[in-house]
């Protein structure tokens, strides 16, 4: 990731937050034009002609804005970015705002693996144990491996909490080949 789609996610998550915008919206906004961006050559070709006036440029994005039903904020700060000839990092600026976003939230990504699929009772209960380790909101993606053989893994930032069956084996082999 480059500093610049760094420092524009920043800067639209200053934006968003001195507006009281909704950061899910906001990001979806952002996401819908991204993908109606990248599916249109057309669009593309016009968006990014540095041939093309930027006021006609801009009656495009209005028209798309108006359809989508963009806050003004999001608009403008696409806007901004096509000024500076920035829509090819649109992808990359909005990665690094959906983590910008998270952290001004207090939301942490967790990642649980386990052996099988999990039923809705056992995904409420881990995950409500994962809410206490993390202390706040958690967004949970959900991984299948069956090598685990029973038990779950979750990582949540950089910590991994290892209840699989298959880390428990390990450490009873360490055990008793260190007995």
């Amino acid at each position: 990731m480059s500093v610049l789609s760094l420092r524009y996610a920043h800067a639209f998550a200053s934006v968003a937050t001195s507006a009281n915008l909704d950061a899910a919206a906001a990001e979806q906004q952002l996401a819908d034009f991204s993908g109606t961006l990248a599916g249109s050559h057309d669009l593309r070709e016009v968006l990014m002609n540095p041939s093309i006036a930027n006021e006609q440029k801009l009656k495009v994005l209005d028209a798309i804005a108006a359809r989508i039903g963009m806050f003004p904020q999001v608009r403008n700060f696409i806007a901004v970015i096509m000024h500076h000839q920035r829509l090819d990092e649109l992808n990359e600026i909005l990665s690094e705002y959906h983590l910008v976003a998270d952290e001004q939230a207090h939301v942490a990504e967790a990642e649980i693996t386990s052996a099988r699929p999990l039923n809705e009772q056992d995904r409420a209960e881990l995950e409500a144990q994962v809410v206490k380790l993390a202390g706040g909101r958690v967004r949970t993606t959900y991984y299948e491996d069956a090598t685990l053989l029973g038990g779950a893994v979750v990582r949540l930032g950089s910590t991994v909490y290892d209840g699989s069956i298959r880390a428990q084996l390990q450490q009873l082999k360490q055990k008793l080949v260190n007995a």
